[in-house]
């Protein structure tokens, strides 16, 4: 294999497919990236056998090819090259090294044959459908942070991605939980996702996936099966498994029956519990939140360090009433609404509460009071 390339356009394809591949691992291929050249691209590969990623980048190439090196040593040498400048890359006649020269400085890397590198077969997919980046973006932003991290629950992993009617439309919706808050984002459902298969897509991948759609003119294109999903942003082809497990029905912890009703400024709301949170335990993180009419006082009492208080101006005219919540958990809902506004529909101290955006997003959030 013998091509030339630019620096820029190989180091942004690396950053892409190189954060698959874990530091560690057992099994030396998977350390490696897969590099193949013909007509005029060079495509890589890099998989961790659940996730893989491919993007092809313009070269000129002079043999085509195919050898796979160590991918984090490929991408930091090509990140410490200058700009601007080209870079040739090519194996030797026996195939066990390739040399990345640029300018004057020239590297030798040990290559592993391409003949060993696994290919994560993706099998028929029985759903295709198209869908703007913004769109998956927002779907993904608003409900990713409540991915759990339990391993024991390995089915609230991820987001889990389905068509549902709701107000007589068919929505496309994603919903992820961790028991302790829940977060739900709901766009219009694209033509071709009717009837697709509910879907846990695991939380790396939705990781990668967040990373890869920051193009808001890209149309990407979702195919689906019960086991894998491919992504098709632009030049990049993301394939990965899904988690194998049924997703909790979520819609009975939404509550209907919330009265208490209590309008937020979110900024000052989310600036104001940073604030009070300040002294609280790390193992506790509670705020308490006291509300009597037009008023809401965030407590946070520490025994080893002190306490504080902060008054705020609400929007509240229901019973006096008091709850506590973690308070990183507020913070992460309050994080995620794109409004000015928010509303929490408060029921009692035990029971769950409601949030919602007043901008009109099509995005809830449920989170459990804590004992204070």
């Amino acid at each position: 294999m013998r091509i030339t390339l630019e620096r820029s356009n190989l180091l942004k394809s690396l950053n892409h497919v190189h954060r698959v591949v874990e530091r560690r691992n057992t099994i030396p291929i998977l350390s490696n990236v897969l590099l193949r050249s013909d007509g005029a691209s060079l495509e890589m590969k890099a998989t961790d056998l659940d996730l893989e990623i491919t993007e092809a980048t313009p070269a000129q190439v002079e043999q085509a090819g195919a050898t796979t090196v160590p991918a984090h040593l490929l991408y930091d040498i090509v990140r410490k090259l200058s700009d601007g400048s080209e870079v040739a890359l090519a194996t030797n006649t026996e195939g066990t090294a390739m040399t990345v020269q640029s300018g004057r400085s020239k590297f030798s890397l040990q290559c592993l044959p391409q003949s060993d590198f696994p290919d994560l077969t993706a099998g028929a997919f029985t759903h295709t459908f198209r869908i703007k980046a913004t769109d998956l973006k927002m779907l993904i932003d608003r409900t990713q942070f409540a991915i759990s991290t339990e391993e024991t629950r390995y089915y609230l992993n991820g987001i889990y991605i389905h068509t549902i009617e709701s107000n007589g439309q068919l929505k496309l919706r994603a919903v992820a939980t961790d028991g302790h808050r829940l977060a739900r984002a709901d766009i219009e459902a694209p033509s071709g996702s009717e009837g697709m298969p509910g879907i846990i897509i695991p939380r790396k991948t939705v990781s990668e996936l967040q990373k890869l759609v920051d193009n808001p003119d890209v149309i990407v294109t979702v195919e689906v099966s019960d086991a894998k999903i491919r992504l098709t942003i632009g030049s990049i082809v993301m394939t990965s498994k899904l988690i194998d497990g049924t997703f909790p029905d979520y819609q009975r912890v939404i509550p209907a029956n919330n009265e208490k009703e209590l309008k937020i400024d979110c900024q000052s709301f989310a600036q104001a519990v940073d604030r009070v949170s300040t002294i609280s335990s790390e193992r506790g993180r509670a705020v308490k939140l006291s509300l009597t009419e037009g008023q809401l006082t965030l407590t946070v009492n520490n025994p080893d360090s002190g306490s504080a208080t902060e008054e705020l101006p609400v929007g509240y005219d229901s019973d006096p009433l008091e709850i506590g919540f973690n308070a990183k958990y507020l913070l992460d809902i309050t994080a995620q609404l794109s409004g000015d506004e928010a509303v929490f529909m408060l029921a009692d101290p035990g029971s769950p509460t409601l949030v919602r955006d007043l901008a009109g997003d099509d995005a809830l959030y449920v989170l459990m009071p804590m004992r204070v």
